[in-house]
């Protein structure tokens, strides 16, 4: 693993301005609401987890933060190396896209949605390398190997496609491929789901490992209020486009004040 790829960002304590700011962002679908009028501040090194039930507003927000959607209304602003941008959605396609490449990456619930499954292993890595400019093949693929070692894949598997490893490997794969370029800022949707506990339990301790070592500032929907204890430092609770309340991950949990998040926790330890 090369050192660069190691060092951490700054941390919430010390970095003078926020990595991302969002301000008042709405996605209506027709009268249909998927977020509506979400504003908040996210700092380098902070991982922030959205939870809600299935139909809750979490994953259009992450969308719309994310750059694949935009939204009906307000704007997302991102402190990129290169200078702040008010709004990414004011970039032309070509610019936003190129930083959803390279400053920041998406790990989807479902890894198909991340890989290209007719490439090898080290090929899906090294694509995200070669949009951030690398050319050289021999430390394209050094690196590739690097990283399939630290996610826990053989590196011997290296020319494997993806349709050829187990749904937690492509999962892991897939977050390789996203981390592979050293990005700011990385957007997980549900990361853990449909996988045996198992997994994810080998997964989770992977991504806190790699939160920890990298300093990496994300973004977390999950259901899975567990998954939120493990991985996130504060916590935002979304009830039908809304974000109904919001603090630190241990105190929204231990001491919820709203309703419907004391319903989310009363419902976790029920179960």
């Amino acid at each position: 693993m090369s050192q660069a790829a190691l060092i951490p960002h700054s941390s919430p304590l010390t970095s003078p301005s926020p990595l991302l700011t969002a301000s008042h962002v709405s996605r209506f679908y027709g009268e249909r609401v998927g977020c509506e009028n979400v504003s908040f501040s996210l700092w380098p090194g902070e991982v922030l987890g959205v939870v809600g039930e299935s139909g809750s507003g979490k994953s259009t927000l992450l969308r719309c933060l994310s750059g694949l959607d935009r939204p009906t209304a307000g704007s997302v602003a991102f402190a990129d190396h290169a200078g702040p941008i008010p709004d990414i959605f004011a970039l032309d396609e070509q610019r936003r896209r190129g930083l959803m490449r390279t400053a920041w990456g998406i790990v989807h619930q479902n890894p198909r949605d991340g890989l290209r499954m007719a490439v090898s292993a080290g090929g899906n890595i090294g694509e995200r390398l070669m949009d951030r400019g690398d050319r050289h093949y021999g430390s394209i693929r050094e690196a590739a190997l690097d990283w399939l070692a630290r996610v826990e894949i053989d590196p011997a598997r290296i020319d494997d496609r993806p349709s050829q490893f187990s749904g937690g490997m492509q999962q892991r794969l897939q977050i390789a491929r996203v981390l592979v370029s050293g990005p700011r800022l990385v957007y997980m949707d549900e990361p853990t789901g449909g996988l045996d506990v198992s997994v994810q339990a080998r997964l989770l301790d992977l991504l806190r490992a790699l939160v920890r070592d990298l300093g990496l500032a994300a973004i977390i929907v999950t259901h899975d209020l567990a998954v939120a204890r493990l991985l996130t430092d504060r916590l935002m609770v979304m009830r039908n486009g809304r974000v109904v309340e919001e603090g630190l991950t241990d105190q929204v949990l231990d001491d919820p004040q709203h309703a419907y998040t004391q319903l989310l926790t009363a419902s976790v330890l029920a179960a």
